[in-house]
């Protein structure tokens, strides 16, 4: 199957089926808004959590960033777990599972429940949440404060955010014939991309010829906004960037102003030699990325207009936003003091990457719209 023969053209907002969502009525809206809400505040917890362990240090289970992260992941799994209850009831009530709410059903214990994808997936990264956050407990209660970000049960519990933000990414696509579906998928993606830097923090230490952390920031960024970009259609790569440098705003404000307020009401100090350094989450984003965005726009109308070949229209996507990326990447470490001005080498190193890695990405992103195209609804309900 080609991958973009169903994405490149421009009709592609408004797929067949437009306006399903509305038979299932406001639940279905509820459910999506609030497991995004969840990965929302897990997200900010997050970043909270990370920029305590640079600024302060030491914490416990019960730091108030813990708590946040934990009930994000709360909320987005119990919302998961009511959706996949209320498609199993009407399941067995002889209604037809809908796909535009949370997406394709799923068979879950020998047919015991009716699961949509995107909640399916949700859910069990917030079971999965739970399991680590009681290890996180007992981890805590051998050996009292964490020092470090990456201890084992929080690279469990990275993980299962991962899995509850790309449940959430699911469910808006099979929504995507609404304007709060399209609205949710280009919040959600940059949602997963702000989260996806921990995620390439676990290969710093591999021993290459180049930054992992940057290869793995470039891969995922451009992975994910092409997906988005050919499941949404023309504009949709702006807008996803967009809403990528408003959460960095934000973060970066927030995350600083929290850790050092609590530091202050718990009468904690701060680290010595702080100084005026970026914060850690936000600062790792990329923040040329509407740069990139700008780039991949410009060859997807070219593509579309000119009627570039689709075998190789995505790599050459990938390839051009993950040169941008990664290129810039080394400027922003530079402005930002985390390295010294690159060199013609260094230069060389990171466009060689970008070309390779944005490839690959660009490659599996619109793959990965295709899949997420395959949970749009096609004709129209009879009935909920």
């Amino acid at each position: 199957m080609n991958p973009l023969s169903a994405t490149v053209p421009h009709d592609l907002a408004r797929p067949r089926g437009a306006g399903l969502v509305r038979t299932y009525g406001q639940p279905g809206v509820l459910g999506a808004y609030l497991v995004l809400a969840g990965t929302l505040v897990s997200l900010i917890g997050i970043s909270w959590d990370v920029q305590w362990h640079v600024d302060v240090g030491p914490d416990t289970f019960f730091t108030l960033s813990h708590l946040l992260l934990y009930s994000g992941s709360a909320v987005a799994g119990l919302t998961s777990l009511v959706m996949v209850v209320r498609a199993t009831a009407a399941q067995r009530a002889g209604r037809p599972a809908e796909r535009a709410v949370g997406g394709s059903p799923v068979r879950v214990l020998g047919g015991t429940f009716t699961a949509p994808l995107g909640y399916l997936v949700a859910g069990t990264g917030g079971a999965l949440f739970l399991l680590y956050g009681l290890l996180d407990l007992w981890w805590h209660s051998l050996y009292g404060f964490d020092a470090v970000l990456d201890s084992p049960p929080h690279v469990g519990l990275f993980i299962s955010i991962s899995l509850t933000m790309v449940g959430s990414v699911i469910v808006f696509a099979a929504a995507r014939a609404e304007r709060w579906g399209r609205g949710g998928l280009i919040v959600s993606i940059p949602v997963l991309m702000t989260f996806s830097p921990i995620t390439t923090n676990a290969f710093a230490a591999l021993p290459l010829p180049f930054e992992p952390v940057v290869a793995g920031t470039v891969f995922f960024a451009v992975l994910l906004v092409i997906m988005g970009g050919l499941t949404l259609g023309r504009g949709a790569v702006l807008a996803i960037s967009a809403a990528l440098a408003a959460i960095q705003g934000f973060l970066w404000w927030f995350s600083p102003w929290a850790s050092h307020v609590y530091a202050a009401s718990q009468g904690l100090p701060l680290r010595d030699n702080l100084g005026n350094k970026a914060p850690e989450l936000p600062a790792s984003i990329p923040m040329f990325m509407l740069l990139a965005a700008a780039v991949i726009e410009t060859l997807l109308w070219l593509g579309s207009t000119r009627g570039w070949s689709n075998r190789w229209l995505p790599q050459l996507l990938g390839a051009s936003g993950g040169l941008v990326i990664s290129v810039s990447v080394l400027l922003q470490k530079s402005l930002l003091g985390d390295s010294g001005t690159p060199d013609a080498a260094g230069l060389l190193t990171a466009a060689v990457v970008g070309l390779a890695f944005g490839a690959l990405a660009g490659f599996l992103g619109a793959r990965f719209a295709v899949i997420l195209r395959a949970n749009t609804p096609t004709s129209s309900p009879k009935g909920n």
